[in-house]
């Protein structure tokens, strides 16, 4: 069996959040490594029924070997959480009890050399999930112009300094790999972060996220999941930076409101309703101790609903 990188994050809170039953229907809609999947085959006896999702086709191998003894009961199938209300209902998964989402990277694709998503090693700049895909990091960054390249680095990355970090990097292309790329935004940015963080995160955040649409597909697949779910399924998203959070504090708070109509209108004409409640109002966030253990776990956030 090849070595499992990833560990999941919040497995206790998230279990706790599915309420995972036996004889239940459940989605991982990031299913990386297997590692939350594991966790919610392992809770009940029989194992429940699990769909696990995922563009990446070297996680789904590793899911695979990981979720071996639990073969007759999950399903993994490529693509995105995007695409979640066909792919789920193609293979029987309408409704279902629980819908997990937990974004962000893996620690297979960050150590991952050829790759490019790390800054600390040398691999060409892909940064795509899916690699079949054509866009990549590479042709962003020695392909785009400077003004669009810095709104990239800026409203993806929030990073201040996006206009000094573009010229920076149009001045030195062609750029060939990530440890090159890493070093260019050092010198523009001259600083680091708390925890450390290298200077060069948000930029490489921007140019992943950009790459992959990731933002879009994070509300598309939230949308669907509300879809997917059965009466009194849960809705379960894990965010790492504050971009994918506020999208989804922002959903969650529309789709548990009954009228969304703007506060000085009277009468409420939108005619929406709730589809969901909050489970928990306030975010949940990792223990102290997890985070000693994960220091990768430490920006994670868990926000919880359930299907009315």
């Amino acid at each position: 069996m090849r070595q499992v990188h990833h560990r999941p994050v919040m497995v206790r809170e998230v279990l706790s959040a599915l309420e995972v039953r036996s004889g239940g229907s459940y989605v991982d809609c990031t299913v990386g490594e297997g590692g939350h999947a594991q966790a919610v085959l392992s809770t009940a006896e029989p194992p429940p029924r699990l769909l696990g999702i995922d563009l990446d086709d070297e996680a789904l191998s590793t899911a695979a070997e990981r979720l071996g003894s639990y073969r007759r009961s999950v399903k993994l199938v490529k693509g995105s959480y995007a695409d979640l209300e066909r792919l789920a209902g193609a293979n029987g998964f309408v409704p279902a009890d629980g819908v997990l989402f937990d974004f962000g990277l893996s620690s297979l694709q960050l150590e991952s050399r050829e790759r490019g998503f790390s800054f600390s090693r040398g691999g060409a700049l892909d940064m795509r999930f899916d690699r079949e895909q054509s866009l990549s990091a590479g042709e962003l960054v020695n392909g785009t112009q400077e003004y669009e390249l810095a709104d990239i680095i800026y409203k993806y990355g929030e990073e201040p300094k996006s206009r000094r970090v573009a010229r920076a990097i149009v001045a030195a292309r062609p750029i060939g790999n990530a440890v090159e790329l890493a070093g260019i935004v050092e010198k523009a940015v001259g600083r680091r972060g708390q925890w450390g963080i290298h200077p060069a995160t948000r930029t490489f955040q921007a140019l992943r996220i950009a790459v992959n649409r990731e933002l879009d597909n994070v509300r598309d697949g939230l949308e669907q999941a509300v879809q997917v779910l059965g009466d009194g399924g849960r809705l379960v998203a894990i965010s790492y930076h504050s971009l994918e959070d506020r999208i989804v504090k922002g959903y969650l708070k529309q789709e548990s409101t009954d009228c969304i109509c703007p506060p000085e209108t009277l009468e409420c004409v939108c005619g929406h309703k709730a589809s969901i409640r909050l489970v928990r109002r306030r975010v949940v966030k990792p223990s102290a101790e997890e985070i000693q253990e994960n220091p990768r776990s430490r920006s994670a956030r868990l926000r919880v609903a359930e299907r009315l």
